[in-house]
C-alpha cells in the first residue's frame, strides 16, 4: 500500500441527504482551517453515500475562503454509514484524519481537545460520556438509554473501559486510517466498533476525550431498525474476533483483498 500525496489533516464527512445541513457544516470547518495556520494544508473530503438529494452538488459547489481543497466523491447506491467511511479514509491523504458527522453535533473546534492526545500510535475519540457537563443539548432519554445498553454490550465482548464509542467525532493517525479501510467491512452503523476493534488489535491504543457535543434532530438513526442492526453487526464482530481473529494490519504493499 503507497502512501498517498499527504496534507496535514483529513476532515471526513460521510452524507446521505445533508444537502441543507452541510453549507452551514463546511463553512463552519472551512473558518476553523483558515484560522488554524498548523493545520495547512487540509482537505476536507465528503462521501455521498448514494443520497436523493443534491448533497454532491451542494459539496462540488463550496468555495474555499482559504486554501482547503474540497473533494467530492458519490456511492451510486445508498450503502450505509460505515462504507462511506471506508471511502473517505481509503482515499484520504492526511497525516491526521478526523471523522466527523455532516450535522457538527460535535462543533469543529472540539478538534483542539482532541490533540494533546494525538500520536501516531493512538486513536482519539470525542466522548458524551467522560464529561456530561459539556453536552449543550442532550440527546432524549429513550436515545440516551439506548445508547448506555449497546455501550454495556460493547464493553462486555470488544472494548472494556470504553464509554463512547458512538460519537461522530475520532481522530485517527492518517497511515491508519488508510490502514483500516482495507480491512472495515461493517456498512452500518456499528462501523465504530469496528474500527476501533481493529485499532486495539492492531496495538493502537485508544484514548476517550469530552467535547461539546448536542442532539441535533433529523438524525440519520431510525431507533427499531438500526438499533437491531447494530446488536447484529456487533455481535458479528465479536464472534470474528474469537473465532478466526481480527485481521491483520496491512503494510505497504500489501493487499488483503
Amino acid at each position: 500500500m503507497s502512501e498517498p500525496q499527504q496534507c496535514v489533516l483529513s476532515v471526513v464527512i460521510p452524507a446521505f441527504n445533508e444537502a441543507a445541513r452541510l453549507p452551514k457544516t463546511l463553512e463552519s470547518i472551512d473558518f476553523f482551517l483558515l484560522e488554524a495556520e498548523d493545520l495547512r494544508p487540509s482537505e476536507i473530503i465528503i462521501v455521498d453515500d448514494g443520497s436523493e438529494d443534491r448533497t454532491s452538488e451542494v459539496g462540488n459547489a463550496f468555495q474555499s475562503s482559504g486554501n482547503t481543497v474540497v473533494r467530492v466523491f458519490r456511492h451510486r447506491q445508498n450503502q450505509g454509514k460505515g462504507a462511506a467511511v471506508r471511502t473517505a479514509f481509503e482515499r484520504s491523504r492526511g497525516q491526521q484524519v478526523l471523522l466527523s458527522d455532516a450535522d457538527l453535533a460535535a462543533p469543529i473546534a472540539g478538534f483542539r481537545r482532541l490533540t494533546p492526545a494525538s500520536c501516531d500510535s493512538t486513536v482519539v475519540i470525542g466522548s458524551r460520556a467522560v464529561d456530561r457537563s459539556l453536552l449543550f443539548e442532550p440527546q432524549p432519554l429513550y436515545r440516551d438509554l439506548m445508547g448506555r445498553i449497546f455501550n454495556r454490550m460493547v464493553q462486555a465482548l470488544l472494548l472494556p473501559g470504553i464509554f463512547d464509542t458512538q460519537c461522530g467525532f475520532k481522530l485517527f493517525p492518517g497511515r491508519l486510517a488508510r490502514s483500516l479501510a482495507m480491512v472495515q467491512r461493517i456498512d452500518g452503523f456499528a462501523y465504530d466498533v469496528e474500527l476501533l476493534a481493529l485499532s486495539l488489535s492492531w496495538g493502537y491504543s485508544i484514548v476517550e476525550v469530552g467535547v461539546p457535543w448536542g442532539h441535533i434532530e433529523a438524525s440519520r438513526v431510525q431507533p427499531g431498525r438500526h438499533s437491531a442492526q447494530m446488536f447484529r453487526d456487533l455481535l458479528k464482530i465479536s464472534l470474528r474476533r474469537w473465532s478466526h481473529g481480527l485481521p491483520r494490519e496491512p503494510h505497504e504493499g500489501v493487499s488483503l483483498g
